[in-house]
């Protein structure tokens, strides 16, 4: 039995059927994890997530900035962006059943000794921590009146952790730091939600999430995707498995080992599709 972990798909189900072609991937003997971003921006977001759910048990997905953009858009707290793919869903006749199976997905997973999230984690937590805060969302997400929840849960303050946070403030910085963080500005140690570019060409204050020193999660190899200006790469124990798909790249593939690896056997395929 193996375990992949997988990037960003963001709608390119052609790219993401031959990776599971290439991988000889086998339901009844296989398993694998989407690191977030299922949908949006590509040609068929619907058809991503149709095969995630057919493969049932052998397949998750984590909970992107994307696919809770589709479920706020979905429940009309959000207007969709012109560049947008998402009406293949929203038209769909199995519509409630697609947003109802994306409600469900994890923020963070624990895998074979490796923590598993779309975007980074804050350097103040710890891995139990981060898991602790994921389980506070889902269940919001899960349970929750979820027009209420969405509603609350978009924007950029709080900006710095503390953890006297609360409410809709702990459960937005949860979702920023897990969906959207890459850098944080060392001035005042807050999530900076503007800088997209490879660390090489980043302002001077910002640091990548995983470089900061003292990250509390550094004993911990994390696996991430969304930021796909740094592409494949392995740093201070963090993995991003974003080959810039929906950009013209690959679509990359990990096969989990527990621990710290010697080597990462990673598997990807190109893909033709331009992003909008």
């Amino acid at each position: 039995m193996a375990t992949y972990l997988i990037g960003d798909l963001q709608g390119c189900d052609d790219a993401f059927g031959r990776l599971l072609d290439a991988l000889d991937f086998q339901p009844a003997r296989d398993r694998l994890v989407v690191l977030g971003d299922a949908v949006n921006r590509g040609p068929a977001s619907a058809a991503c997530l149709r095969r995630l759910m057919r493969l049932g048990e052998a397949a998750q997905c984590l909970l992107g900035n994307h696919d809770l953009h589709l479920l706020a858009v979905a429940e009309g707290v959000r207007r969709e962006h012109r560049s947008d793919t998402l009406q293949d869903i929203l038209q769909a006749p199995d519509r409630d059943e697609l947003l109802d199976w994306v409600r469900r997905r994890p923020l963070a997973l624990l895998e074979q000794g490796w923590l598993l999230v779309h975007a980074g984690v804050l350097p103040q937590w710890s891995v139990p921590q981060t898991l602790e805060l994921a389980a506070e969302v889902e269940g919001q997400l899960r349970d929750g009146v979820l027009r209420d929840f969405l509603a609350d849960l978009f924007g950029n303050q709080p900006a710095t952790w503390s953890q006297r946070l609360q409410g809709p403030e702990r459960w937005r910085i949860t979702v920023n730091a897990l969906t959207r963080l890459r850098y944080i500005d060392t001035r005042d140690s807050s999530i900076d939600f503007h800088c997209k570019q490879a660390p090489a060409a980043a302002p001077p204050e910002l640091l990548p999430w995983f470089a900061v020193p003292g990250r509390a999660s550094r004993d911990t190899p994390i696996a991430f995707g969304h930021w796909s200006s740094l592409g494949l790469s392995w740093r201070d124990s963090a993995l991003c498995l974003d080959s810039g798909c929906l950009w013209g790249g690959s679509l990359s593939s990990l096969r989990l080992q527990p621990g710290f690896p010697r080597w990462l056997e990673v598997v990807s395929v190109g893909c033709d599709h331009s992003g909008v």
